[in-house]
């Protein structure tokens, strides 16, 4: 489904180059749930960038399905992303003066093919929470209403960078439950990037990087659940 060959990444500032990505080369199926691991500065984030088209590369091709969006211009980009792809930050980005059902409205308002509203906020466990707003919300409440935003759209893949790293352990793993839910359920591929080696265990496969280098890809014969790992 998602098909990296030989890219690149690299920063500039005029004085210095930074290589961000080094001849990346990868797969990622249809349907897969899949973590990105490595430190800070390992080029993950530059790798869920450059998948998503929220930046270039310097060389290289991506391919989504058969779109190769490393040839898009930014208009087509924009209209990549609106229409197939669905984002999961560890800030929330929710909007203070809209009620959690209101939040999750924006994601349906962009797709053409949105999800029942209803039924995702259910998904997530808000039901008794949709007429709040999230200043009256938990952190992990205020991250699935992230996710609910995100999955209504029915987006063919989800990517979340680092989603629990501003939750507890608790409620981190319910989380992560919510997440593995949604992947089984509505075949969703997810991408999700994270320094927690532990998370890794609940994952189809395991790409981990190292100074811009995918230096290991390990496929899961056995995952995990949430529940089942140990919080590192």
């Amino acid at each position: 489904m998602i098909e990296l060959r030989n890219v690149y990444k690299t920063y500039s500032n005029g004085e210095v180059d930074t290589k961000a990505l080094i001849d990346v080369s990868l797969r990622i199926n249809r349907g897969e749930l899949v973590v990105v691991l490595g430190e800070s500065g390992s080029g993950k984030t530059t790798l869920l960038n450059v998948i998503s088209g929220l930046d270039t590369l310097t060389s290289g091709n991506i391919h989504v399905e058969a779109d190769e969006i490393s040839s898009f211009s930014e208009n087509q980009l924009t209209s990549f992303r609106r229409e197939n792809l669905g984002f999961v930050f560890q800030q929330y980005n929710l909007l203070q003066n809209l009620n959690v059902r209101e939040n999750i409205e924006i994601g349906a308002a962009v797709s053409k093919n949105p999800l029942d509203i209803d039924e995702i906020i259910n998904k997530v466990g808000l039901g008794e929470e949709k007429n709040k707003y999230p200043y009256q919300l938990s952190g992990g409440q205020q991250q699935r209403v992230s996710i609910a935003r995100s999955l209504v759209k029915n987006p063919n893949i989800i990517f979340c960078d680092e989603p629990t790293g501003a939750l507890d352990e608790e409620t981190g793993k319910k989380v992560l439950e919510i997440l593995c839910e949604l992947n089984n359920t509505y075949k969703t591929t997810i991408v999700m990037i994270t320094h927690n080696t532990s998370i890794a265990l609940m994952a189809d496969r395991v790409i981990r990087m190292n100074s811009g280098r995918v230096v290991e890809i390990v496929e899961n014969k056995h995952k995990k659940l949430p529940k089942e790992i140990t919080w590192a």
